[in-house]
């Protein structure tokens, strides 16, 4: 398995210090925060960035994220479109893989039917044009209790309405606990669909409480990582893993150091150490 550094997790640093911290860290792959690579590439070009990447051993595997993308006005949703037509011709130009996309605000009295059906013919629109760009959207739902689409039960029903190659999931460590997502939804899948598994732990507060703020490295909180893993072995899944933590204590610190200790985490969480031995994990 594959191990990222997702961008968020040293929120100050600046894309090249990303990289270079992902790369003197060991990992493999990065996910690209956005405003990160608009701000790259005011100086920089496209070209520069595969060097950069290609110079610290680094694969790019996903932009992090295109927000809101359902329910929004038709003035709003043209900056949707717009916004991942940037995206998914940079991603094609630099080699990456994904363009992770996030649902939408819960309209007040919206039904789960009109949410699928808002959620699949967007999905449908904003794949045609990243298919343009031999890109994917990887689409991620969001425990959070004003999200429309807040479980992967849900978020798997869509995805397979979509019914399109380039469409797939994201699994969030925090997201799924938070909005009471089941591993019954894990065991459904077809593997290939989960693009993107982010992981990260957090505080043992209720599950109202919690904020992208109390995540924390993995393996030092309370989520379920050990069962998500035990349902993941069971339908196949090892491609990748990518450590994503909001928390501002860590943004203050040395990114080189928040990325050693969260691939040391994860490695210790999953039992990666052990892949050398022969293990996929």
């Amino acid at each position: 398995m594959k191990i990222a550094l997702n961008g968020a997790t040293t929120m100050h640093a600046d894309l090249e210090t990303d990289i270079k911290a992902a790369g003197a860290a060991g990992f493999e792959l990065l996910e690209i925060w956005a405003a990160k690579l608009r701000e790259f590439l005011k100086t920089g070009t496209t070209e520069d960035l595969k060097n950069l990447l290609i110079e610290n051993k680094l694969e790019p595997y996903s932009i992090n994220s295109i927000e809101h993308i359902t329910f929004r006005s038709a003035e709003d949703f043209a900056g949707i479109l717009a916004e991942t037509e940037e995206l998914s011709r940079i991603a094609g130009e630099i080699g990456c893989p994904y363009v992770v996309v996030v649902p939408g605000k819960l309209p007040e009295n919206a039904t789960q039917e009109e949410i699928i059906e808002e959620s699949v013919k967007v999905l449908n629109e904003l794949g045609a044009i990243a298919e343009k760009h031999n890109v994917s959207l990887a689409f991620e739902f969001l425990g959070q209790t004003d999200c429309s689409v807040q479980t992967l039960d849900l978020c798997n029903e869509i995805v397979e309405k979509v019914n399109r190659e380039n469409i797939g999931n994201v699994i969030d460590t925090f997201h799924f606990y938070a909005g009471n997502s089941t591993f019954e939804a894990i065991d459904r899948m077809n593997p290939e669909k989960l693009f993107i598994f982010h992981i990260n732990d957090a505080e043992n507060l209720p599950k109202e409480e919690l904020t992208d703020a109390h995540r924390l490295y993995p393996g030092t909180g309370i989520l379920p990582i050990k069962e998500i893993k035990a349902h993941f072995d069971k339908i196949g899944y090892d491609r990748m893993v990518s450590i994503e933590i909001f928390r501002p204590e860590y943004w203050n610190e040395d990114p080189f150091e928040v990325a050693r200790k969260a691939k040391v985490a994860t490695e210790k969480v999953l039992g990666l150490e052990s892949s050398a031995a022969g293990g996929s994990w």
